[in-house]
């Protein structure tokens, strides 16, 4: 300890001794910071009448927030792209995995991934591709099963699809 005060008295006759005179520490401005933006993923939508990716500004990784900005985009003008979503309300998604473990021998796990929606009309083949392709960008999804709550109505399933059949 006596080692460590002699040090630092020295360190400080020398720092004196040089003309240079301690200071406390002066904020001068602000701290530098980076602003990070949200991060920047893709959705499907419709430009030439084929599925198109473009980027989508989301809060999370997540595919709802994904699914989220999908269905939002059918509420805006797309200039030279459109949506086959006009509508349909995205209301949340589902995840199963199946199955984790049976009789003690571990199986290849299939995940299926519930959307469920709102809307009237006919949800037409690229309207699902929409959401099946958008909800699919993220590998751990086998399939994503589409199911139309109705208001007064029993729930309908529109199916289970994979995003190769149906571009």
């Amino acid at each position: 300890m006596k080692k460590i005060h002699a040090a630092l008295a020295a360190l400080s006759l020398a720092v004196t001794a040089c003309g240079i005179s301690p200071t406390d520490v002066q904020e001068r401005s602000r701290v530098p910071t980076a602003k990070i933006p949200p991060p920047s993923k893709t959705i499907y939508l419709i430009r030439n009448g084929k599925l198109a990716l473009e980027p989508a500004d989301v809060q999370s990784n997540t595919v709802s927030a994904l699914l989220w900005a999908l269905f939002e985009a059918s509420t805006q003008p797309l200039d030279d792209r459109d949506t086959a979503l006009r509508g349909f309300t995205y209301l949340r998604i589902e995840d199963s995995l199946d199955p984790v473990q049976r009789d003690e021998i571990q199986l290849p796990r299939t995940s299926t991934l519930t959307v469920y929606i709102r809307g009237e009309g006919t949800l037409t083949k690229l309207g699902k591709a929409q959401i099946v392709c958008t909800a699919q960008q993220d590998a751990a999804y086998e399939q994503v099963k589409i199911v139309r709550e109705n208001v007064n109505r029993p729930s309908e399933p529109e199916g289970r699809f994979t995003c190769g059949e149906l571009r």
